[in-house]
């Protein structure tokens, strides 16, 4: 598909929910004068318990629908895409595609001293060692301790990251790796840096949190500008956010976190991608 304008042409952010919102909010904060559309696939999140044929029909489906926008580039803003999709999507599609996996690894590689790391993730992003091996490609002499959190989605999705009941899910999921010594920790899914402060609280300030949000919009905004397609006016970026299921919601959860007033959010029937 032919982008008339690519300057001024969106990015396109997806994730399975909400948790997507920690990138899109990173790349309002560092590259304000692009415009983004947001896809959450609210009606079938979580995606960290499905297996790697539906996460890869659900990328492309969605990836179908943000080409509709005409975008100059996508970000999967999602760990388990990223680990189970990535490489098959961006060779489907001619306009660039990054995860946030790799970002994430390699500011986790930067900022280890002992060259033991910690991930937190889905089961998903946890089994298929994406982290793992990304990692040592930059540290081979890596240790990599992963841990499964599956709960942490749903409990950032219904509202409770401040809750008693998430620190006690905290404790039950993290009280192994805090025995450990890492002193590196990625939070390898994009709702976990909701939960940051409390993640921080329980391990102490020995363990750096890396959040690989901040990391994919420093490596969006070179690649925008090595191929000469960054949005260059002064003007603040517009934003678009689509959903598959519950709009409000999303509006009211995307208002608690973002620096930016969502006015509506769109409902998408993404099975007609």
């Amino acid at each position: 598909m032919q982008i008339q304008n690519k300057t001024t042409a969106p990015i396109g952010v997806f994730d399975s929910g909400v948790g997507g919102l920690t990138v899109a909010r990173e790349i309002m904060r560092q590259l304000p004068s692009e415009n983004v559309v947001y896809f959450g696939d609210t009606a079938r999140v979580p995606y960290g318990s499905k297996s790697k044929n539906t996460i890869i029909r659900f990328s492309r489906q969605i990836i179908r629908f943000l080409q509709t926008k005409n975008v100059k580039a996508i970000v999967i803003a999602c760990n388990t895409a990223s680990a189970l999709a990535l490489d098959i999507v961006q060779a489907e599609t001619d306009i660039p595609v990054i995860g946030v996996i790799t970002p994430g690894a390699r500011a986790a590689v930067n900022e280890t001293k002992n060259a033991k790391i910690g991930v937190v993730g889905t089961e998903a992003t946890i089994r298929s060692e994406t982290y793992t091996k990304v990692i040592k490609t930059y540290l081979s002499n890596a240790t990599v301790i992963g841990k499964p959190c599956p709960l942490f989605v749903p409990l950032v999705e219904e509202g409770f990251a401040k809750h008693l009941i998430t620190e006690q899910v905290i404790d039950i999921y993290l009280s192994e790796m805090k025995n450990t010594d890492i002193d590196t920790m990625i939070l390898g899914c994009t709702h976990y840096p909701l939960l940051r402060s409390k993640i921080i609280e329980y391990l102490g300030d020995r363990v750096h949190i890396v959040n690989p949000a901040y990391e994919t919009a420093m490596d969006l905004k070179d690649i925008l500008n090595k191929q000469e397609i960054a949005n260059t006016s002064d003007a603040p970026g517009t934003y678009e956010f689509y959903v598959s299921d519950a709009a409000e919601k999303f509006t009211r959860f995307a208002n608690s976190i973002l620096p930016y007033d969502v006015a509506s959010t769109q409902y998408v029937n993404i099975e007609d991608y």
